[in-house]
């Protein structure tokens, strides 16, 4: 995005804030007259190329992964039995590498990189290695100990209802070492990626999937689903293999040259690593949630849960991937006091966002038995299986647009780097929601009730995070002390005082925290490829079924979601601004800028 004058980083002084802007971040725009605007374009389009590519195939990877688990042991107790052991890397990867970590380090690092160009007395970077690394081994050493351990009471406590937990607890045992291995590949991932090193941290996940595929097929005959465990272990292992030269690399580069002006940069409160890292927990107990319900189901249920997920999420990892993108967009934007450059980004983002969940909703919807089928259906993954899993999947395809939207407007939230406890509100909500309504009705509809449960919660979270963010008519943030001129509206709109009530919760705790939108504006922009969506899934389906064959069923249902969903976009929004053209156009435009510069 091209910088305009007004927009120029400023000289080194006290933000909004407080904050202290680094002296080398400003000095560095002058260096050998280039284009900071130009350079920043070259940087996002490679580092986002590279990134996007790597995690196109090690989601891929992902996917034959459990095609591999699919085939090997089906959907039954031992495949059970293997998820809830699977529980560990998850919480390990969300905490480790994907949130809390980098959110802890990245900070850290960047604040050692400017300290050492300002050429102070030692080497700011060793040195906080030397002081977090063995710290943080240490810490991860001794849960993992401690989860070998208890593993039986773990297993009891995340499902009770499981037929074999001896064998889910073999399973956590084996799985215990990534809370080692996965805190050292977020270390390294944190240390590269503030040095601008992107190759190595993209390639984690084709190594870790590499080495889970690789130790079922050599060991699955002989052990079991104990091989996929083994195999976590072993994918632990290659993560931090595949970046250790890359790190050792750089420790070992000679320091920049020094400069004579100061830095002082304020680093990253303990209150706002809390806060992203309770929300990262809070989200990710959804899971807790659905297996612990699904434990008490007959066997195979915590299976079709896990294969219909896996399939779901892929539309919604795509649509996020611009928004990943344009994160530090939105943070410089705010951090140049421009409010109103955030809103239109964020809002852009919602746009595209939303109408590419949508669309990958539609097919995911009307074409789930074949898509299933297709990709699970051989070994020991039956019809039955098939049947069970396509179910699951069109319901929990129901909560994609919520957990889109939740993916964009929580980087809004902390783009700022400034501490805010409202989003853990706002998911506390959505997983009380989940809990309650699959209590309630898990008896009754069972699997689906879960899958029901979770799109009901995370959908919950996802308007209330948008109405935290929400705009008065001026287009300032609405504070809670703001005059309430609803309040003298009469009865007859009582039945939005919740909403309303709601929104100004939202603004008290976002404030400056967040940034502003347009709410209502951006409720009915969403509301036509809502339509749009609902009718291509519904021609899909109709289309998808009447074939023999599942890949020619897939085929025909794809094409008709397509055209149907490009069709009424166009006639519902003259402005044509569907998913994919938008997307590529994005990327491409962004791909050209950069080489042109």
């Amino acid at each position: 995005m091209p910088v305009t004058p007004s927009q120029t980083p400023r000289a080194p002084g006290r933000g909004a804030e407080g904050t202290i802007v680094p002296a080398a971040r400003a000095a560095a725009q002058d260096v050998d007259g280039t284009d900071p605007a130009g350079a920043t374009r070259k940087f996002i389009a490679k580092a986002t190329l590279i990134t996007a590519s790597l995690s196109v195939a090690g989601a891929l990877l992902g996917l034959v992964r459990d095609q591999a688990l699919a085939q090997l042991f089906g959907a039954g107790i031992e495949t059970d039995a293997f998820l809830i052991a699977w529980t560990v890397p998850e919480f390990a990867a969300t905490l480790l590498i994907e949130d809390g970590l980098a959110i802890a380090m990245i900070p850290a690092f960047s604040l050692a990189l400017a300290r050492r160009a300002q050429g102070v007395s030692g080497d700011p970077v060793r040195s906080l290695v030397a002081n977090t690394l063995p710290r943080l081994s240490l810490a991860c050493l001794a849960l993992s100990a401690l989860i070998i351990a208890g593993a039986p009471y773990l297993v009891e406590v995340l499902a009770p209802g499981l037929p074999d937990p001896r064998l889910a607890a073999d399973c956590t045992r084996l799985t215990a070492s990534c809370v080692l291995t996965f805190g050292l590949a977020g270390y390294c991932s944190a240390a590269l990626r503030a040095h601008r090193r992107f190759l190595a941290p993209a390639t984690i996940y084709v190594a870790y999937n590499t080495g889970i595929i690789t130790a079922m097929f050599l060991l699955g005959e002989r052990w079991g689903v104990r091989s996929a465990a083994v195999g976590v272990a072993v994918g632990g292992c290659l993560m931090v293999a595949a970046q250790l030269p890359s790190l050792l690399r750089l420790m070992r580069t000679e320091r920049p040259a020094a400069s004579s002006s100061g830095v002082d940069v304020r680093p990253m409160s303990l209150a706002l690593i809390s806060s992203v890292l309770l929300f990262a927990l809070c989200r990710q107990s959804q899971v807790l949630i659905e297996r612990f319900l699904a434990s008490t189901l007959p066997a195979g249920a915590i299976s079709h849960i896990n294969y219909a997920q896996k399939v779901a999420q892929i539309p919604m990892t795509l649509s996020l991937m611009l928004c990943t993108v344009t994160f530090p967009v939105v943070a410089q934007a705010l951090a140049d006091g421009d409010i109103e450059r955030a809103r239109a980004r964020v809002e852009r983002d919602l746009a595209l966002a939303c109408r590419l969940v949508l669309f990958g909703a539609a097919t995911v919807v009307a074409c789930a038995p074949q898509i299933i089928a297709i990709l699970f259906e051989r070994g020991a993954f039956t019809a039955q299986d098939t049947a069970a899993t396509a179910g699951v999947l069109r319901v929990y395809a129901l909560g994609l647009l919520g957990q889109t939207l939740v993916g964009v407007l929580i980087r809004t939230y902390f783009s700022a780097g400034r501490t805010t406890w409202y989003p853990i509100g706002a998911m506390t909500a959505g997983v009380v929601a989940t809990t309650w309504i699959g209590v309630a009705t898990v008896d009754i509809w069972g699997v689906l009730a879960i899958a029901a449960a979770n799109a009901v919660g995370i959908t919950v979270t996802a308007a209330l995070l948008l109405a935290g963010l929400a705009q008065k008519r001026d287009g300032r943030a609405r504070h809670a002390d703001a005059p309430r001129a609803e309040s003298t509206a009469g009865p007859s709109l009582s039945v939005f005082s919740t909403w309303t009530a709601a929104r100004r919760r939202a603004a008290q705790h976002s404030g400056k925290r967040g940034v502003p939108i347009r709410t209502r504006q951006v409720l009915s922009d969403l509301g036509k490829p809502l339509r749009a969506a609902a009718l291509a899934t519904a021609a899909g389906a109709f289309a998808s079924g009447a074939p023999g064959s599942p890949l020619v069923g897939l085929a025909v249902g794809c094409v008709t979601v397509t055209a149907v969903f490009l069709l009424l976009g166009q006639v519902l929004d003259p402005q044509g601004r569907t998913s994919a053209p938008l997307l590529v156009g994005a990327v491409t435009r962004r791909l050209r800028h950069g080489r042109s510069s």
